[in-house]
């Protein structure tokens, strides 16, 4: 077992959001969700989330046919803010004390992201979810992720996906594909097969020397034995 960490970075993509069902959001796994990060909370580590927006718009698939990319990209990040707002209002009845900063402009509906007012709501124990991205188009919420993360000086990126770490192969298409438990930054960059998270995203992790999980965040305490330092998913560093 590992040291466990202080602060943690916890990447939520929009299509495990929307859970049960096809799009929008499940507030079912929400609360369940919410119940999760209440356990690490309650031990005193710092949880910043960053959220996809995939359950709502994918940049990537609406540009074109007229729309530019960069607009495409905006209504994406608009799909990240859908999902920060209905998790924070969440955790809150959960009784998890969460806070909905927004990297664009969008006071009416959320505070601004400001670096020294995420450190005071982070120090004062509270979940701070991050909506928009990085707030500009042509980067992922992944690289978004590992941006912030690197940021508000979190010890690690917590990338949440659909199976249990990375595999040598798509383990939907291959019955014999393996699970790794540890590898490098170099390894995951070169091998096109891997696909957890854009290169981009990995290259300034890499450049940083900040460790990204990728584990399966729907399984109970999975969270919690991560932030413990248990060997669960993939630990790329």
């Amino acid at each position: 077992m590992g040291a466990p960490y202080k602060r943690i970075l916890l990447k939520l993509s929009g299509e495990q959001l929307a859970g049960k069902f096809e799009g929008g959001i499940d507030a079912e796994l929400g609360a369940w969700l919410a119940r999760e990060v209440k356990k690490i909370a309650a031990n005193g580590t710092q949880v910043v989330i960053m959220v996809g927006g995939g359950n709502f718009a994918r940049g990537a698939q609406l540009a074109g046919h007229g729309i530019k990319r960069v607009t495409a990209d905006h209504i994406g990040m608009l799909g990240t803010m859908m999902n920060a707002l209905a998790l924070t209002d969440i955790f809150e009845s959960q009784g998890v004390s969460t806070r909905c900063l927004s990297n664009i402009f969008a006071e009416q509906v959320a505070e601004p992201f400001i670096h020294r007012l995420a450190e005071k709501h982070l120090e004062k124990g509270r979940v701070v979810i991050t909506a928009g991205g990085i707030g500009r188009p042509y980067l992922t919420t992944d690289t978004a992720a590992v941006s912030l993360a690197l940021e508000l000086d979190c010890d690690v990126v917590l990338k949440a996906t659909k199976v249990d770490g990375v595999y040598d192969k798509d383990p939907a298409q291959h019955a014999d594909a393996s699970k790794v438990t540890d590898m490098s930054f170099q390894e995951a960059v070169a091998n096109d097969a891997i696909k957890v998270m854009d290169k981009a995203a990995m290259g300034l992790a890499l450049e940083h020397e900040l460790p990204i999980i990728v584990f399966d965040a729907m399984q109970a305490d999975n969270i919690q034995k991560v932030v413990a330092g248990e060997n669960v998913g993939t630990k790329i560093s």
